[in-house]
């Protein structure tokens, strides 16, 4: 090195006096309060440390809030030892262990026990807390075995605890040893994996030496993250000696900058590059566990800077006034109030990605089992990994500050440039940043204290130095999913949608079951319905065909009965009323032919058929006979040309199937040849007629007279006689032989239908044809 490299200073450790540990027992009466019981280990005997040194808070301070809710808890704290002898004050750091116990348990209860539990602590005061990871396990070993015993009184374990301290350190087996501060008892992955990249963000607040308050219900998780994150500067736990008030210098007063730098040596390097940075110089505290009984020395006016941490939720409500940063290790949070400070603590993206590097590598290698150890069981994600990692972090931090004091000193010459520098690598570390720190009073002393030229030994570059890069976005990103716990969330409500998806097709299915149900029910109901509509019509079918056939009941005989009446009824008085007034106009014709002057027609005279006479009788007779004849086939040619109209209406009448069959009463009448009733009243047995005009003038047709199609033509006004049957066999009848009709008369029939029906005229077309017939067949 050149001559002007300062001579090596004397570390400040090595300025600091002798301190023997010391034991005390803190017991929580119930009508007092929280006091010290007894003190191991001070001389000379019945000296009280508490009272001599001002330790008014020392019981509150090993009695931490909240630690009567566990079996056993630990609190960590500091105290100022005063300057005596003519030696400077100092800070001591206390360790407490905390356990409770029933009252009833205890062999010798004493009157002043008056509560149902018993609380007591057990504290030891160290002059470095760099031990501390190895008291707490024998501490705790130590309480333990002291309750288990249930007599209070019997206090020999804890004055050879003691003992054995005392021992340990004048044989120099507690003296500096630059490995003990990894050792504390939090490991710094689950630091790192708790915090992640906001670790980085925490050692940053740390320089600049903000106000920091951490809140936590824990005592013992709350003082060890404290201590964890400030052992991440190398060195600072061994130089904590001013961190118990803001009026001790100590540190400062006792620098001295070194001359010379092996770089084969750890602790040469270091202190050549300045380190440790004393982030709790004069007018700062160092707080692990701070009682609220303390709050008066955060909030006076010559505390300008300190780290402490409460389990008291009171100063969450005071958090604007007692914090420029609160740490909520319950809720994982950190809320800067401070806008300044929100500004400085931006990380770059450098910064990023070399945190987010360290992050990787320890959640890649964490063992739930065992966290304080990689799961790999290797280097990398292990303690010592984070350790080297912050140590290369910071050493970079400060060669590139150097080098940019550098650069603003020497800006317009070239030359002094470092010519594979580019730029101002400051600039990585955030320009918000090396400003903000520049203004802080352990940059102050650091700067004082180096090499302007720091930046020859390590090279002054960012450890992740560069641009953004895509595996930057992509990290980024995946640490955004994770910090924001998408992951899980977005699992979760997977999960959740899985389980209503599951639910809504569960009902969605158990309504179209139902649904589908109700429907298959209304169908197979409308089947049946169906099917019993089908079966009653098959049977209302079978039974009308056996009635047709066989016999038809009352209900459809009596359809049929009026249905045939009223057929009958029709024909009957059509025919009636042609045969009347055709035989009015063969009467006439009759009487002008014999002279007769009278126009009334004879009326007939029934008698019983006249004998014929072979010889006897007139030609007047024989005339008679013979014109009579020839009127009787007149009016037979009339009726059958009447007949052959009558049987189309008939036929087109009695296509209904409920007129194909007539009553029983009427057979008889219809297998004669009946064509109808004569018209008017009833005639019994059989009628002789003088003449053709007096049988068509004599009755009406009667309203039951049923014209059949399978009836032999010729019949008109009744049923011809055998006589007539006989003629159309074996031809015309002897002479005189009279026309015999045998009449049939509804019994049902009346009058007024009679009359009615004889009133029924035909059409004019068919009377004038038929009497132009007439007449022809009577002039011949």
């Amino acid at each position: 090195m050149s001559s002007s490299v300062p001579p090596t200073p004397t570390t400040a450790a090595s300025a600091r006096p002798h301190f023997t540990p010391l034991v005390c027992i803190v017991d929580f009466h119930h009508a007092r309060g929280p006091e010290v019981e007894k003190w191991f280990g001070a001389e000379p005997e019945g000296f009280d440390p508490a009272v001599e040194y001002d330790w008014g808070l020392l019981p509150f301070m090993a009695l931490s809030d909240g630690a009567h809710a566990l079996t056993e808890d630990f609190s960590y704290f500091t105290l100022l030892k005063p300057a005596e002898d003519g030696g400077a004050g100092t800070s001591l750091f206390g360790i407490s262990c905390t356990r409770q116990m029933d009252a009833s348990l205890l062999l010798n209860r004493p009157a002043e026990v008056t509560r149902s539990t018993v609380q007591k602590a057990v504290v030891v005061i160290a002059d470095s807390p760099q031990y501390f990871g190895m008291l707490r396990e024998r501490l705790s070993v130590v309480t333990k075995a002291w309750f288990a015993q249930r007599e209070f009184t019997d206090v020999e374990i804890l004055k050879r605890f003691q003992e054995s301290l005392a021992d340990e350190k004048e044989r120099g087996m507690m003296n500096e040893d630059e490995d003990r501060d990894q050792y504390l008892g939090l490991s710094l992955r689950e630091l790192v994996r708790e915090f992640k990249w906001q670790t980085l963000v925490l050692l940053k607040c740390c320089l600049l030496q903000p106000k920091m308050l951490f809140f936590g219900t824990r005592c013992e998780r709350l003082c060890l993250t404290q201590f964890s994150l400030v052992s991440l500067i190398p060195g600072l736990l061994r130089n904590l000696q001013d961190s118990a008030g803001p009026e001790l210098n100590n540190y400062e007063q006792n620098l001295q900058q070194p001359t010379s730098l092996r770089t084969s040596d750890r602790n040469s390097l270091l202190a050549y590059m300045g380190l440790p940075l004393q982030i709790f110089p004069k007018g700062s505290l160092f707080g692990p566990y701070t009682p609220l009984q303390q709050l008066d020395i955060l909030a006076d006016f010559g505390t300008k800077s300190y780290i402490v941490g409460s389990t008291n939720s009171l100063l969450l409500q005071q958090k604007d006034r007692y914090s420029d940063i609160l740490i909520n290790l319950d809720e994982g949070t950190i809320n800067i109030t401070s806008t300044s400070l929100k500004a400085a603590l931006q990380l770059s993206t450098p910064d990023r990605r070399w945190i987010d590097f360290i992050t990787q590598n320890v959640n890649d290698t964490w063992d739930e089992a065992n966290p304080s150890r990689p799961k790999t069981m290797g280097y990398v994600g292990s303690e010592e990994f984070i350790r080297v990692q912050f140590e290369e972090y910071l050493l970079s931090l400060i060669s590139s500050v150097k080098y940019h004091n550098h650069l603003a000193k020497h800006s317009n010459n070239p030359r002094m440039l470092l010519p594979y520098i580019e730029g101002d690598p400051s600039t990585d570390f955030g320009s918000d940043f090396v400003e903000a720190w520049s203004k802080t009073e352990n940059y102050r002393i650091w700067n004082l204290h180096t090499d302007s030229h720091l930046f020859d030994i390590v090279e002054p570059k960012h450890p992740c130095a560069g641009g953004l890069t895509i595996e930057d976005v992509q990290r980024r990103i995946t640490q955004q999913v994770q910090d924001m716990h998408w992951d899980e969330k977005l699992a979760q409500g997977k999960e959740a949608l899985g389980r209503n998806l599951a639910a809504g097709k569960e009902k969605a299915s158990n309504i179209f079951n139902k649904l589908y149900a109700d429907m298959e029910a209304i169908r197979e109901a409308q089947r049946k319905k169906a099917e019993e509509a089908r079966i009653e019509q098959e049977k209302a079918a079978s039974q009308q065909q056996a009635e047709n056939r066989g016999g038809s009941p009352d209900s459809t005989a009596s359809k049929t009965t009026q249905n045939s009446q009223a057929a009958a009824q029709s024909v009957g008085s059509k025919a009636g009323a042609f045969v009347n007034s055709w035989a009015t106009w063969a009467g006439e014709k009759r009487r002008k032919a014999w002279g007769g002057g009278s126009s009334t027609p004879p009326t007939p005279t029934t008698a019983s058929p006249p004998e014929s006479s072979n010889g006897g009788g007139g030609g007047w007779t024989s005339g008679w006979v013979k014109n009579k004849n020839r009127q009787s086939q007149m009016s037979t040619r009339s009726a059958t040309s009447v007949d052959g109209m009558l049987e189309k209406e008939t036929k087109t009448e009695a296509r209904s199937p409920t007129h194909s069959r007539l009553p029983e009463e009427k057979q008889p009448l219809a297998a004669a040849g009946n064509r109808g009733s004569v018209a008017g009243s009833s005639i019994s047995g059989e009628s002789l007629f003088d003449s053709p005009v007096a049988t068509r003038q004599s009755r009406p047709l009667s309203q039951e007279s049923v014209i059949l199609e399978d009836q032999e033509p010729g019949g008109i006004d009744g049923v011809v006689s055998s006589s007539v049957s006989e003629e159309k066999k074996s031809g015309p009848m002897n002479g005189n032989g009279p026309l015999v009709v045998k009449v049939a008369k509804d019994e049902g029939s009346d009058d007024e239908g009679i009359q009615e029906a004889q009133k029924t005229p035909l059409p004019s077309r068919v009377a004038a044809d038929e009497a132009a017939k007439a007449q022809s067949a009577w002039e011949r």
